[in-house]
């Protein structure tokens, strides 16, 4: 056994001074020629390649790594035996990811690749503005060398895909509004943002079923159609608008569709924009797969039907509410403006194709009041009418603040409800609010919403039975007026002097009759 560990000594020995030996004769810029050329004969003869993608690229951070890292969390969580478990801000859900020095096998269109999450410590770093991380990150790409153009091409493209999609689906949704004058925030954007957290959805939507199939359908074909709207030359895009009587759940329907399709909400408001430079710039720091929001968009600019307003000469609206002024100026003292023709090329002009994937949605209270140039297809492509309670609404907000189906109701109590529904016109929130009030006895905020309505209802016909009958009376005044001026006409052709008087007549019945109406409004009263 000694001379065993006597003979490894003496190799070691021999081996120590032959490497010094190497050193002293052969410099470092031949052995390292000599490294190259033994590194590349084995790769020469090796069937694989190899790809490093490093977390930091120079000073910058790598997007690809990130993506990577992103994508693989999907398999990382169902192959990976050791896993790194991370959250981001404003994520709702835990993201899995490779550990260090880990590694798993994937699979595109029957090519497989090796993916290694290589870590190792960073040496001492001299002085910099801007420190780096004490480990060195990064993914070691291996695919065999035939596999190299469809690893490089369509594999990485459906990694970053795949991975954007991963990201918008952990994320919150974030609701944008524009700085107040146009001002820019910290990092130089025009955009405040905060997380969305609006609950609402299509299940819970106070709406006809029928009607949220088809604005389903329609969005989800706007999502997957990019190829469609590439091959007819159209912008990706497309506009809704949402009108009805104010509670009738237009911001709701807003929130439904960001959380259905996953987009962002830009909330503009139109009063903080100057001119149509901002308005364009505004657009242009928008992301794709948002939606862009101008509510109320009748009483934040006054953009009325240009038919109706014959003594406007120009195409420029004060974008101050209307009535509050008209001319009111900005605290610079310029006037705040936007041309008619500035909202539209928002809308539907060259720059609204400066991105793409994106909705735009406008509400009103009043859709007579807008300008026939916004309503047009191309601009508002989908009208939405939000109207009154039906019974199908009813019923998802019985489910929804009571947890009561179809069964769980009286079927007497039901047919109630579905009689004097459509004559109450009360909105899903008036409907909310007396459920919200009455949701600890469930039977009884039924009972009362029952009572509501039909008082609503009762009130809604006595007044269409007033109205009846004031036109009905109207109608009647004005034929005997008619009459009347009809035998005035003929009286003098008689040669009589009865004209004066029966003019007299006319003129008493005719002041009896105001008497009367106001004796009837007093009555009211």
């Amino acid at each position: 056994m000694k001379e065993v560990w006597t003979t490894l000594a003496s190799m070691m020995g021999v081996w120590a001074f032959s490497q010094s030996l190497l050193q002293v004769v052969f410099p470092p810029e031949i052995r390292f020629a000599i490294l190259k050329i033994i590194h590349r004969i084995c790769n020469w003869f090796s069937a694989y390649c190899y790809y490093d993608i490093t977390e930091i690229d120079g000073v910058n951070t790598n997007e690809l790594y990130n993506a990577v890292q992103l994508y693989l969390s999907s398999y990382a969580c169902v192959t990976g035996n050791r896993l790194s478990l991370t959250r981001g801000l404003n994520s709702s859900s835990i993201t899995f990811g490779l550990s260090n020095n880990d590694s798993l096998i994937d699979a595109f269109n029957g090519v497989k690749v090796h993916w290694e999450h290589v870590v190792t410590p960073r040496n001492s770093q001299t002085f910099s503005w801007r420190p780096l991380p004490e480990e060195k990150r990064g993914f070691l790409l291996r695919a065999k060398k035939k596999d190299k153009s469809v690893v490089l091409g369509a594999y990485l493209d459906f990694v970053m895909e795949k991975a954007n999609e991963i990201r918008r689906k952990n994320q919150d949704r974030l609701l944008y509004t524009n700085s107040r004058g146009g001002s820019l925030d910290s990092r130089g954007h025009p955009w405040e943002s905060v997380p969305f957290k609006h609950p609402s959805t299509f299940e819970t939507l106070a709406m006809d079923p029928q009607k949220k199939a088809e604005i389903m359908a329609d969005l989800l074909d706007f999502a997957n159609g990019e190829s469609f709207y590439q091959r007819t030359g159209r912008a990706w895009k497309r506009g809704y608008l949402l009108y009805g009587p104010p509670g009738t759940g237009k911001s709701s329907m807003i929130a439904a569709m960001a959380n259905f399709l996953g987009y962002d909400i830009y909330d503009l408001e139109l009063t903080e924009v100057h001119t149509n430079s901002e308005l364009r710039k505004l657009l242009m720091k928008t992301s794709s797969k948002s939606i862009i929001v101008i509510e109320d968009i009748d009483c934040s600019i006054n953009l009325t039907n240009r038919k109706n307003n014959s003594s406007s000469s120009s195409s420029s609206y004060n974008v101050s509410p209307p009535g509050s002024g008209g001319g009111s100026n900005s605290e610079d003292g310029g006037g705040n403006t936007i041309t008619l023709s500035g909202l539209l090329n928002f809308t539907d002009g060259l720059w609204s194709c400066c991105g793409s994937e994106r909705i735009f949605v406008f509400t009103t209270n009043h859709i007579e009041k807008l300008d026939p140039a916004l309503l047009r297809s191309g601009r508002m492509d989908m009208h939405i009418h939000m109207s009154y309670s039906s019974f199908a609404a009813l019923k998802i907000l019985l489910k929804n603040y009571l947890g009561y189906s179809e069964d769980d109701v009286e079927k007497e109590l039901l047919d109630q409800l579905e009689q004097v529904m459509w004559r109450a016109e009360m909105t899903p929130a008036d409907i909310s609010e007396v459920l919200i009030k009455n949701r600890r006895n469930k039977d009884k905020a039924v009972w009362e919403l029952l009572e509501v309505l039909k008082t609503r209802a009762e009130r809604n016909d006595n007044k269409s039975n007033n109205n009846a009958v004031k036109s009905r009376e109207n109608n009647t005044i004005e034929d005997e007026e008619q009459v009347k001026r009809a035998l005035l006409v003929e009286s003098p052709k008689e040669g009589g002097g009865g004209g004066d008087e029966l003019q007299e007549k006319c003129d008493k019945e005719k002041e009896g009759h105001e008497v009367n109406d106001d004796e009837k409004a007093n009555t009211k009263k």
